[in-house]
């Protein structure tokens, strides 16, 4: 059903940026320094070029991968209950799930494998707290509000020590991990770049709510065989606090998320449940070519003649 969509055939492709990888590590940088908090500056001129330039690259980016996933997603329901349940059934059927990777992650992997695969992950992570925070700007009030609940609990509900962010942080430092921009496969920079225009741009706002929700509804299994492989190497309970918590938590507010968020939202413009979808679908198959790549990279020495070919 969702076989053959790669991302290095869709372009937004420039003399500057010939190739996916060059495309995303571009985008990368960029979202990197205009995220940033910043303070007024001579050259805002040349910034504000700049930004119309990586906009238009962006936005050439997206339209053609809608392009390649438009006929996924033509005939899904378009009442809130029908919906709900389609979109409930990605968790099982969607792009990437159960990937085997995350079996051999908790029961075979080495130590220095999860590290690399971590550094991989971490460099590619756009913030969730911030991507549902710029999401929810103007939404009707159930879906606003049930953003605003996410939020908060990504942001330990008012601790320091319960911020979900920097608690992956914090794990990176206690593994010794030093994720960059220029160190990550193009296809995790890929990921975290197409969960940015979503939110960043309001005419992908609800691609940004299916994408988030997607992520909610998929990601307690596979975290929860990240936590399970890295206490099986004697990791220490506090650097796996992170993966331990999302895999219980995400799986109430994926329910939360689907019942206050997309319902609502699909009830008052059906026309939205196409966009919703198309952004699940989009940053499933983006989790799904960076599983591949993972897998190609980790199993070049164990399964040599399966991935001599890559």
């Amino acid at each position: 059903m969702f076989g053959g969509q790669r991302l290095s055939h869709m372009g937004g492709f420039t003399p500057e940026f010939p190739d996916a990888e060059s495309l995303h590590r571009g985008l990368a940088h960029w979202n990197h320094r205009r995220l940033a908090v910043g303070v007024p500056s001579a050259d805002w001129r040349d910034e504000i070029a700049e930004e119309a330039r990586m906009k238009r690259t962006e936005g050439e980016f997206l339209e053609q991968f809608r392009s390649h996933v438009s006929g996924l997603v033509e005939d899904i329901p378009t009442d809130p209950e029908g919906f709900v349940a389609w979109f409930e059934t990605l968790k099982d059927d969607g792009p990437g799930q159960w990937d085997p990777l995350f079996d051999w992650l908790e029961g075979e992997a080495a130590i220095e494998d999860l590290k690399w695969f971590l550094t991989q992950e971490a460099a590619g992570e756009a913030g969730f707290d911030d991507l549902v925070a710029m999401t929810q700007v103007k939404l009707s009030d159930r879906a606003k509000l049930e953003l605003a609940r996410n939020y908060w609990d990504e942001m330990g509900r008012g601790r320091a020590s319960g911020m979900h962010g920097p608690m992956l942080t914090r794990t990176t430092a206690m593994l010794g991990l030093q994720p960059t921009i220029d160190s990550t496969l193009w296809q995790s920079l890929a990921l975290a770049n197409t969960m940015t225009a979503f939110a960043t741009n309001r005419r992908y706002v609800y691609h940004s709510v299916g994408a988030l929700g997607v992520v909610e509804l998929t990601a307690p299994t596979r975290v929860a065989c990240v936590d399970a492989g890295l206490k099986r190497l004697g990791v220490a309970p506090e650097a796996r606090k992170y993966f331990a918590l999302h895999a219980q938590l995400d799986v109430e507010h994926s329910k939360a998320w689907n019942a206050e968020a997309l319902a609502p939202l699909v009830e008052e413009n059906p026309a939205c449940a196409r966009f919703i979808a198309e952004g699940a679908v989009m940053r499933l198959i983006c989790g799904e070519q960076c599983f591949d790549t993972y897998r190609a990279h980790l199993w070049a020495h164990v399964h040599p003649v399966v991935y001599a070919a890559e």
